[in-house]
């Protein structure tokens, strides 16, 4: 998790579109155009793609009877197919813009916009119809003058007018499909639902038919929703005095992961997954709580059991997803223990099936109430192994942020159940993975398709299984895992997989060729011109994506911040909408169950805006989509990382600072600042000038030289070059003397073990530092000479300074 302070940057995600403007279609409704559910007798011409079901269709064909009556023969044989014909506009699915209906708040016209040849032939043979389409008195006063009334029936957009709309292939290519732009960036719009949340790190549903959703925040608040979008002002679960997490950037520690019991409606069981130290010990905990007897919307804080405890052996690299399966089994993802490298042992946690950490864990706590709190599946992979924890249901994992099982197509149940994570890289690759009972899972002999350890990587006994897709550390440094969208509303939608990146804010997506089984990739930008012009619709987001859920209906969201903190109350929810095509009106309703509210309701106020912006086209990047040829281990082994970007990139966010769909890749993560605009809206570089010259003593936080991050490892310039501190002796005064020269005033820890990384790449410069902690640099303090020590960079200095007084727990 990571922390700022004030307003972030915001950029618009957008694309551009050489040529003509984008198509519209709208219907009456101010809402997309739909497939009718069965075919339509009267308007044929729209019974694939438009703007009427078939309770709208036959109500046309009515009102053609009923006008029709009013014909003679002669006049019926002329005009009935033009009177059909305009009757129908009502079905296309660029209703809105026939009737200049785009704006909900300006009338709507009588009769559909006519091009002019078209007005002038229906005039001079069926002009009588008119009176009977229409009460409009401008109309019927201009009968007799044909110009005059041909171009009070023409639109402004000659675009869109009938019939040549019909013949556009502007409008009509690829008519009913996701909008994407030129370089195939798939063009969505969202919905806001929530805001003002601290580092939203999960939102889930009860499953009980209320439709009522909860979000849980990093600091250990779970918030109550109600359909309507109002919040409970008593939250329905409050443990933040236990929950170990502070404010400052980069802290993974936190409420990271809650679920509810698949039979939640018959036995009000909740499980919690968050951070808690414990002895000076830290450690992640499962617990198990029950719902309130005298509140649906609260559980009982009294009621909570401990499932399971997992001693951490550094703060990053927590995991904290929890997960039931169709199973009925409760599957937990651990982090590899943190620090970088996973350097635990001879090949790390996360390939030690004797420890907990770096796996996929799947135990059963159903019928706990007597006997142990949980047992192991029967069929669990690794039960008949004396060297294997039988919890153990897949290993081989970094830090999974964020998994969800695949609900199934929804007719045919295709992917049901398919258990889809995102696996936060090293410092080269983030990856996807489709997670199996008792598959290697490849970390830390491999990173994404790469090798990482080449002695792991070429052992032929790992048969470990890859990903499928990674991706580069240009296009971002923290993937955000998301879900197969199997929702309603959005049917184009249907079998896309959703993802992120925290650090980049990029919404991407995944689509599976059914033929081949690959997988192909399109990134996601926010819709540009009118894509999004819907009522209540926006398009631009917090850059910092922190997490995806789902409703109880399956439609899709995500949380995301631009000052990820866990104290900053700026985190906002999004549910995703595709503009291209809705479900039949109806076909979506839900009716939730009611809910008996003890609580105040706080009413939900949107505060984001659509953005209109001349959009700017995006640099092209490629990703990782297949392995290596050949096998082999890839030829360049990573070098250690100035920064352990995972352990960065899984901060529990909760603030402000916009995203663009597709921002530009940088070669460092982009920061929020006050006074930063907006997603799309880049910050302008400065002038190129001479950076001043370094002076013995600076230093700077991993690679990140200063630059407002406020925890990392030391490193300190001595004479012409960067060096590490050794942590003998290190301590919160000396840490005190580093904090202050990057501008904080208060330092939260003084970190040791390399807990943010090995600097590797530079020479210890310094060791057995001793500070007062009143000095201007490291050199004022007693120290051993310089590049003399007797310490490894497994023992590098690090600090974790902060804006404001935190207490360390």
């Amino acid at each position: 998790m990571r922390a700022l302070r004030g307003p972030a940057l915001a950029l618009l995600l957008a694309a551009a579109l050489p040529g003509p403007a984008r198509p519209h279609p709208q219907c009456l409704d101010f809402k997309p155009p739909f497939r009718p559910p069965r075919g339509l007798a009267f308007c044929r011409r729209y019974a694939d793609f438009g703007c009427c079901d078939p309770r709208r269709d036959r109500a046309l064909l009515q009102r053609f009877y009923r006008l029709s009556a009013r014909l003679d023969g002669p006049s019926y044989a002329a005009c009935a197919g033009h009177l059909q014909e305009l009757l129908c506009q009502e079905c296309s699915p660029y209703a809105a813009h026939l009737y200049d209906a785009e704006d909900p708040s300006t009338p709507v016209r009588t009769i559909p916009g006519l091009c002019q040849d078209y007005c002038l032939q229906v005039w001079q043979k069926c002009r009588s119809i008119f009176r009977h389409l229409s009460a409009d008195r401008k109309l019927i006063a201009l009968e007799n003058n044909m110009a005059k009334f041909c171009r009070y029936l023409s639109l402004e957009d000659t675009d869109y007018c009938f019939p040549h709309l019909l013949a556009n292939p502007n409008l009509n290519q690829n008519l009913g499909l996701v909008t994407a732009d030129a370089e195939g960036c798939l063009q969505l719009c969202l919905v806001e639902v929530a805001n003002g949340l601290r580092n939203p790190v999960a939102m889930v549903h009860a499953n009980d038919g209320t439709h009522r959703f909860f979000i849980a925040e990093q600091v250990g608040l779970v918030w109550t929703y109600l359909p309507d979008l109002s919040r409970l002002e008593k939250p329905f679960l409050n443990i933040s005095k236990a929950v170990l997490t502070s404010p400052w950037e980069g802290d993974e520690r936190g409420f990271l992961g809650i679920v509810f019991h698949p039979k939640f409606k018959f036995n009000g069981k909740v499980y919690v997954y968050y951070s808690v130290q414990v002895h000076y010990e830290e450690r992640i905990r499962i617990s198990e709580f029950r719902i309130s007897p005298a509140d649906m919307n609260a559980l009982d804080h009294g009621s909570e059991r401990i499932i399971l405890e997992i001693e951490e052996p550094a703060s990053n690299h927590n995991g904290g997803e929890l997960l039931f399966g169709d199973d009925g089994y409760l599957y937990i993802f651990t982090g590899d223990g943190g620090m970088a490298g996973d350097p635990f042992g001879t090949f790390g946690n996360a390939q030690n099936k004797s420890t907990l950490l770096g796996k996929v864990l799947r135990i059963d706590v159903n019928n706990n109430d007597r006997g142990p709190l949980y047992q192991i599946p029967p069929d669990n992979p690794f039960v008949n192994d004396p060297k294997a924890r039988p919890e153990v249901y897949a290993y081989g994992v970094r830090n999974m942020w964020r998994c969800s099982f695949d609900r199934g197509e929804p007719h045919t149940k295709e992917g049901k159940g398919r258990l889809f994570c995102g696996d936060v890289g090293q410092n080269k690759y983030e990856e996807i993975d489709i997670v199996e009972k008792g598959k290697n899972y490849g970390w830390r002999a491999r990173e994404g398709f790469s090798c990482y350890d080449k002695n792991l990587c070429t052992n032929s006994s790992m048969d470990d299984v890859l990903p499928i897709y990674a991706y580069p550390h240009k296009m971002g440094k923290s993937v955000t895992g998301g879900y197969v969208y199997r929702g309603c509303e959005s049917p184009n939608l249907n079998g896309l997989y959703i993802f992120g990146d925290f650090m980049s804010g990029r919404l991407m997506s995944l689509k599976e060729d059914r033929a081949t089984g690959a997988w192909q990739y399109s990134e996601i930008c926010m819709g540009t011109g009118q894509t999004c012009m819907f009522p209540g619709l926006i398009n631009n987001y917090y850059q910092y994506i922190i997490s995806f859920a789902e409703d109880e209906a399956g439609e899709l969201y995500f949380m995301s911040t631009g000052v990820p903190s866990a104290t900053a109350p700026h985190g906002v929810v999004y549910k995703v909408v595709d503009t291209s095509r809705r479900a039949p009106p109806g076909k979506c309703r839900v009716e939730p169950s009611p809910v008996q509210v003890k609580s105040k309701r706080i009413q939900f106020v949107p505060k984001e805006k659509l953005i209109m912006k001349t959009p700017t086209p995006r640099p092209r990047l490629m990703a990782t989509t297949e392995a290596p040829r050949g096998g082999g281990p890839d030829p360049e082994r990573p070098h250690m990382p100035t920064v352990d970007w995972a352990g960065q990139a899984l901060p529990l966010p909760g603030g402000r600072g916009r995203t663009p769909t597709t921002p530009a890749p940088r070669g460092r993560a982009p920061k929020p600042r006050p006074g930063a605009e907006r997603r799309g809206q880049r910050r302008r570089k400065k002038p190129p000038g001479t950076a001043p010259p370094l002076r013995n003593g600076a230093v700077r936080l991993a690679e990140q030289q200063g630059r407002g991050r406020s925890w990392g490892r030391v490193e300190v310039y001595i004479d012409g070059e960067w060096g590490t501190v050794c942590d003998d002796g290190w301590n919160s005064l000396a840490a005190a003397v580093v904090c202050r020269q990057l501008g904080f005033p208060y330092v939260v820890r003084a970190s040791k073990k390399a807990e943010f990384g090995e600097g590797t790449s530079l020479r210890i410069l310094l060791d057995d530092v001793q500070c007062s902690g009143q000095e201007k640099t490291l050199l004022e303090c007693t120290h051993a000479d310089v590049g003399t020590h007797n310490c490894s960079h497994e023992e590098d200095a690090g600090v974790v300074c902060s804006m404001e007084e935190v207490a360390d727990r």
